[in-house]
């Protein structure tokens, strides 16, 4: 018997900083959520898996519309076809108090009541599923503390929805610790909301299998689900389902030595190239970070506009399905920074110098700058990088302001 374990779905959710730059295939990008879902429910079938197991997060919150739900509808339909059952509960994206619209599941599917943690049998394949989905957004209780005593004799796994002790970083809804899970007796925990592959347990298993598609650029490298593979009721392997269609990656290039603008490009080109070759086939997105000491700093940190342009050609030169998020410039001069002394442009290299010195320039920028901030978007605000107005990004506005000041006055 074979039980696949997913989470963190999050159905119809967009790919941050892509979908506008997308143009004509916008709408492709914007369906990733779905054509992962859809390819865990086509390896489900063809797997020919017993059980499907979803531990929360399948929507990424309130549905603008129908159409989300029916979707999902459409899939659990095909699994009912073929004999696929799922057990299903929310988690703080999609808990029961944020869903204002609802479907009728299909008869295959079951999802756990909030109010409690319940226990349903599947006798024909000797498997009791304990869970509980979430009532509202903000669960900060232990629920796994009152999930019921394994049952002799048959296959117990328990679906939660969890930040686990809280050591992998994410919020810590529902918090509990390992050995109070282990504590329970069942054979696996069927865990989401951490969004990385994390195996916390293997006697028994304890299990995040990472959400089912990266989003942004924080959610890199291969996603998917678990199988489980159960003989005689005992678990005999648990090995992860790479089912993602849009891959993510944080590509590193160290421009140390590039004495201008091509060797820059070559070295950026063969960096992506290498992303690529990586992606398993996958349409790649790529976060470039640029860093070093180069002679070409001050064409790439000072216009910034064109280094982005420059570099999704070159991307574009990397492979057909690269799409660049962001560039991040943090390269450096490799030597100080010198004028004549009485130089206009000596002047304006001093001036910068005393603000990064300056605790009381320092705060007045920091002011202003955080004033100008509250009409952006929040959104906006994080793909920039100034979700935090602290002082490394503070460092990095004024860095970036000197970069163009000087690209300006010297072209």
């Amino acid at each position: 018997m074979r039980i696949l374990h997913a989470a963190d779905i999050h159905l119809d959710s967009p790919l941050s900083g892509l979908v506008a730059r997308a143009g004509g295939r916008a709408e492709e990008l914007a369906g990733a959520t779905r054509r992962a879902f859809w390819g865990l429910i086509d390896y489900a079938i063809e797997s020919e898996v017993a059980l499907v197991l979803i531990a929360g997060d399948l929507y990424d919150g309130d549905w603008k519309d129908f159409s989300t739900g029916l979707f999902f509808m459409d899939g659990m339909a095909r699994l009912g076809r073929a004999g696929i059952r799922v057990g299903l509960i929310k988690g703080n994206h999609d808990a029961e108090s944020l869903m204002t619209r609802s479907l009728k599941h299909p008869d295959n599917v079951k999802l756990f009541r909030a109010d409690r943690p319940e226990t349903w049998l599947l006798e024909d394949l000797g498997v009791a599923i304990h869970g509980q989905s979430f009532p509202r957004r903000d669960v900060i209780d232990n629920i796994a503390s009152s999930y019921p005593a394994a049952r002799p004799g048959w296959l117990n796994i328990g679906l939660l929805h969890t930040a686990a002790d809280g050591k992998l970083g994410h919020t810590p809804y529902a918090p509990c610790s390992v050995a109070e899970l282990a504590a329970k007796g069942y054979a696996y925990w069927a865990l989401g909301h951490v969004h990385t592959r994390a195996i916390l347990s293997e006697k028994p298993w304890i299990v995040f299998p990472g959400n089912l598609q990266g989003r942004h650029a924080n959610e890199t490298g291969a996603k998917g689900a678990t199988l489980l593979t159960v003989e005689d009721r005992e678990i005999v392997s648990v090995e992860p389902v790479v089912l993602d269609v849009v891959r993510w990656a944080r590509v590193p290039v160290d421009l140390s030595g590039c004495v201008d603008i091509d060797a820059a490009g070559d070295r950026i080109r063969d960096e992506i190239s290498g992303a690529v070759s990586r992606a398993d086939g996958r349409t790649l997105a790529v976060r470039l970070i640029l860093a070093g000491e180069t002679a070409a700093h001050r064409a790439l940190a000072g216009d910034l506009e064109k280094t982005s342009a420059e570099c999704s050609a070159l991307a574009a030169q990397a492979g057909v399905d690269v799409w660049l998020e962001r560039v991040i410039v943090e390269t450096r001069e490799p030597v100080a920074r010198t004028a004549p002394d009485g130089d206009a442009l000596a002047t304006l290299l001093a001036v910068v110098d005393e603000i990064r010195t300056d605790p009381e320039q320092l705060a007045e920028i920091r002011t202003e700058l955080a004033q100008a901030l509250t009409r952006m978007p929040t959104k906006v605000r994080a793909l920039a990088g100034l979700a935090e107005l602290d002082d490394a990004a503070l460092g990095s506005v004024l860095e970036g302001a000197a970069a163009i000041l000087r690209h300006r006055l010297l072209d």
